[in-house]
């Protein structure tokens, strides 16, 4: 029955999934363009504002757990397990105060209305996974930009979408790279559970009736020294957290 409850709320998902992101890729330009960074990412705050209130027609609802207070001036690495496509709009909603900026796949950066524009003008990197090694050296560039102004960002160490309540092995070397050149910022393990239900049967029908919840863990500080083994327990806090 909950299956069959999925399709004509995925149609109506959907319509109004496409006309938010292309009103919105036309609204991002006009910020951007116009009247600069600051309306750029107001518009993108909005955005995924809106996306969530999409994702409540599947009956999709949103729990954020952070027993602490996010500084707006602290430069902070996110750092998240990755179970579907919908773990985005409500980290960028949630940590807006201090919109990291993304590690994402160069496949994004193209062909998706409001998506790929913002990770092109946004401040995302976006690297090539066939090539590692120019990878690790993107991402390390876009760490010391980011130490320079004193900016956060979110990478998922995974690598892929686990599309289940089970985490992929976290693939360190990209998230040593941030926190080679980025030694003030704060280390931030973020689990996320059940947002694979959304796409359980694949993208169509979506998967109704999700409960996503986002924990946010204690920050660390940056090591000096003995990297692996700090980066190996943050894997460990924040998959241990996993839902099975």
């Amino acid at each position: 029955m909950a299956k069959l409850i999925a399709y004509p709320l995925s149609v109506l998902y959907y319509l109004l999934f496409g006309c938010t992101l292309i009103f919105f890729d036309g609204i991002q330009r006009i910020c951007y363009f116009i009247f600069g960074f600051k309306a750029h990412r107001a518009s993108i705050i909005v955005l995924n504002f809106l996306l969530l209130r999409c994702l409540n027609i599947m009956g999709t609802r949103f729990v954020f757990e952070c027993p602490f207070r996010l500084e707006k001036n602290q430069s902070y690495i996110f750092v998240a397990n990755h179970q579907s496509t919908y773990d985005i709009p409500p980290l960028i909603w949630y940590l807006r105060k201090c919109y990291p900026r993304f590690v994402g796949k160069k496949e994004l950066g193209k062909g998706i209305p409001s998506i790929s524009f913002n990770l092109r003008n946004g401040g995302a990197v976006l690297i090539d996974r066939k090539n590692p090694k120019q990878a690790l050296q993107n991402i390390k560039a876009f760490g010391a930009k980011l130490s320079q102004t004193n900016s956060s960002t979110l990478i998922f160490p995974e690598g892929r979408r686990s599309n289940s309540a089970k985490p992929k092995p976290f693939r360190l070397g990209g998230l040593k790279q941030l926190v080679d050149v980025m030694p003030d910022a704060k280390l931030v393990g973020i689990t996320i559970n059940n947002s694979w239900k959304l796409s359980r049967y694949g993208y169509f029908p979506m998967g109704a009736g999700a409960k996503i919840k986002l924990k946010v863990h204690t920050p660390v500080d940056c090591p000096s020294d003995n990297t692996m083994a700090t980066l190996e327990l943050l894997e460990k806090t924040i998959t241990d957290d996993v839902i099975s």
